[in-house]
């Protein structure tokens, strides 16, 4: 598929159609599963060098409303999910503000105090925009701090921070972070570092069709070279408290983009409903467009609930496995690699 393809699938009014082609490629891949992982969100701190101007998480030290957790916090959150025997999900994830007072050291620190505490718990831990400021500040360079990242206990990175790759949109979305460029330059050497990621794409803000599907083609390309991206995120705007303003993303928008992403993005195993930011409702239909996962029990979210989250911070195992089954598929409960840990007929 080519770029004027996925323009003409963006461009289609077609929707059932879309859904109809994006079910079939799903199903091809991955049969009638779909996936979820008992995991746990911990945002370390909201303070951060940055100001993204879709973002209402960040914040500067002192302002109201700003946070830092120390290792002993983090820790607690974690121990609380299972005070006798560790936590009962198995997996964390974690992203955070860049903080200007936080050392390389200090987030090595992070990592490695979860592996010892929870040996078992796999970590899945900072963005791109991250791992590129860690390399700065610890005089390193990319590859060496993606294996002391990796060394401390490291065990994969989540997508964030690729938002919309294109220069011209994202230097009116964020103009103080990495450029596109850098974010696929940072996953390719985390992907040569034996490190999975998935990858993102933000949408429904001030981009359009074309920004999309230059996005969805570069990471494609990435993907072709490296195979390390697990699954795709497509991630709908959350206006409320931003910069930008502007209003939430339609469910065809939403239902469209999960199509067109597992159609564009053949070399992808998996698409991801995350359902957070599209809701339950949204998520199970999402399972008839393309998508095989809905991410997971999450227990607490702040990122996109500081935009303005209209969903709830935690649904417990029962409640993914109910969403999927009554969206027709299997439900799988799986690893961070989408290994299965046990499925329910």
């Amino acid at each position: 598929m080519n770029e004027k393809d996925a323009m003409s699938l963006f461009e289609s009014d077609d929707i059932f159609g879309l859904g109809k082609m994006a079910s079939y490629v799903a199903g091809k891949k991955n049969g009638k599963k779909a996936y979820f992982i008992r995991n746990i969100h911990v945002n370390p701190t909201n303070i951060c060098v940055n100001r993204c101007r879709f973002c209402a998480f960040s914040r500067s030290k002192g302002q109201e409303g700003a946070f830092e957790l120390t290792i002993p916090d983090i820790i607690k959150k974690l121990r609380a999910q299972n005070p006798k025997a560790g936590p009962a999900v198995s997996e964390v994830h974690i992203v955070g503000g860049l903080h200007p007072e936080w050392t390389f050291e200090h987030y090595l620190e992070i990592i490695s105090s979860i592996r010892q505490k929870f040996p078992k718990l796999h970590i899945k831990a900072f963005t791109a925009v991250e791992i590129d400021y860690m390399a700065k500040i610890s005089g390193l360079g990319l590859m060496e701090t993606l294996k002391a990242l990796k060394k401390s206990g490291l065990g994969s990175m989540p997508g964030g921070g690729a938002e919309i790759l294109a220069g011209d949109i994202r230097g009116r979305l964020c103009p103080e972070k990495i450029s596109g460029e850098r974010w696929l330059e940072v996953m390719e050497a985390a992907h040569a570092a034996g490190i999975r990621t998935n990858a993102t794409m933000l949408y429904g803000h001030i981009e359009n069709y074309g920004h999309r599907v230059d996005h969805l083609m570069r990471l494609r390309k990435l993907q072709d070279r490296t195979e390390g991206f697990q699954a795709f995120i497509p991630l709908a705007y959350h206006p409320k408290n931003t910069q930008m303003q502007g209003g939430y993303t339609s469910g065809i928008d939403d239902l469209k983009t999960i199509a067109v992403s597992r159609l564009v993005l053949d070399n992808f195993d998996h698409i991801k409903a995350y359902w957070i930011m599209l809701g339950e409702k949204i998520s199970q239909l999402a399972l008839k467009f393309g998508a095989d996962d809905i991410d997971g029990t999450i227990i607490e979210e702040k990122i996109t609930h500081s935009a303005g989250a209209m969903t709830g911070e935690h649904l417990t195992a029962e409640q993914l496995k109910n969403m999927i089954v009554k969206a027709g598929k299997q439900p799988v409960e799986r690893d961070s690699f989408y290994r299965k840990v046990k499925d329910v007929s």
